[in-house]
């Protein structure tokens, strides 16, 4: 997932709307969207019901 935001990041930050703001604001939307996708990805596991092998 990580290597998902990084990837996006770069590519826009070659080509897109991420090439005309500063490379600091793009960090920390960067930031912001993995902080909000590593919640979302938590909670979505904390949901999901536990499987138990026995």
């Amino acid at each position: 997932m990580v290597f998902l935001v990084a990837a996006l990041l770069v590519l826009g930050l070659l080509s897109g709307t991420v090439a005309h703001i500063p490379p600091a604001v793009s960090l920390v939307a960067a930031g912001l969207v993995s902080a909000w996708l590593l919640v979302f990805a938590l909670r979505e596991r904390e949901r999901r019901p536990h499987r138990r092998n026995h």
